[in-house]
């Protein structure tokens, strides 16, 4: 798991780097979001999920489905099939540049590898709630935040190349 999300967080920095305020700010179309804006959904979508871990209650077993959690890594990392972002989620002006989202980002991600570090108990005996998947163990919560980052990283280059096509 510290391997993933440590993959995702590297796949999002990557793809940013030596972009400009300027550039992660800009639209590529109607309707569509600027780099800033993917940042700032990771950062508050991470964040959300990570309360609904802290909320959790206990399962009486644990929930475990091999293909159900391999069904969210690959989900998660198609990026043919869109989702509408919960409200929750979705962009709202919260950072003023690309280096405060991502400086919110990076303190999440860092609070999610902390909180696997000092796990000791199964997470998948602990049920939440997602707001597309509904009810979830916590360590498929976990494997949704692994795999965020690198399917936004993968918006990012398709926001990237329609940028450049404008110009």
């Amino acid at each position: 798991m510290l391997a993933d999300l440590e993959s995702g967080r590297k796949a999002l920095l990557d793809v940013l780097s030596g972009v400009s305020d300027e550039a992660g700010a800009s639209v590529p179309g109607p309707g569509k979001w600027s780099m800033l804006e993917c940042v700032e959904h990771l950062a508050v979508s991470e964040e959300y999920l990570l309360g609904q871990i802290a909320a959790a209650r206990r399962a009486e077993a644990a929930v475990s489905n091999p293909e159900r959690e391999a069904r969210f890594v690959a989900v998660g990392l198609d990026r043919r099939r869109a989702f509408a972002s919960p409200e929750a989620g979705r962009p709202a002006g919260r950072f003023r540049s690309m280096p405060d989202a991502l400086r919110h980002f990076l303190a999440t991600r860092q609070r999610t590898i902390e909180l696997v570090e000092s796990c000791a108990e199964d997470l998948r005996l602990k049920l939440t709630s997602h707001p597309i998947a509904g009810t979830v163990n916590c360590h498929e919560i976990l494997l949704m935040i692994a795999v965020h980052p690198r399917r936004h990283a993968k918006q990012i280059e398709s926001i990237k190349a329609a940028l450049e096509s404008n110009t």
